[in-house]
């Protein structure tokens, strides 16, 4: 279970659609006005929180045993998410002869510009970081370097 680090006050959980949700917008937003396929977010997704593991920032979560087996369960998470953020215009979705690709909507600058939390700022700067690092590499590179770490894991 992904559980932010706090100060000193019991661990929370972000695991449901909204928590996924705002951490589409922050990758989106980062990346607008690129888009991404539902696979690269589902790899944001994780990634995003464990920067640290790709030789990033400090992640925001912490370590867990069977951290690897969260990708594996993302893709319903992500798929839920991406849907409530398309009904508050925070994400659109366009189809592509190659399938969808998701972009940030609308609403998602002011979004995220409102959001002041400790934890939330670090999101942001997290989203932007990754987005620069593994945002326009190309899909055989990308999924290379997640092969690697997978492995790893």
């Amino acid at each position: 279970m992904d559980q932010a680090v706090g100060s000193g006050s019991p661990p929370t959980t972000f695991n449901g659609p909204l928590e996924a949700g705002i951490r589409a917008v922050a990758v989106l937003g980062a990346a607008h006005p690129g888009t991404f396929d539902l696979q690269r977010l589902i790899a944001f997704d994780y990634l995003l929180v464990h920067t640290g593991d790709i030789g990033g920032p400090e992640s925001l979560h912490p370590e867990a045993p069977l951290q690897s087996a969260e990708l594996l369960v993302r893709r319903k998470l992500v798929e839920q998410a991406l849907l409530l953020m398309m009904t508050r215009h925070l994400v659109e979705r366009e189809p592509t002869p190659a399938g969808f690709r998701y972009r940030a909507g609308e609403n998602a600058a002011p979004f995220l510009a409102n959001l002041e939390s400790d934890y939330l700022k670090a999101l942001k700067e997290r989203a932007g970081w990754l987005v620069n690092a593994l945002g326009n590499l190309p899909d055989e590179d990308f999924h290379a370097i997640m092969r690697k770490f997978f492995d790893r894991w």
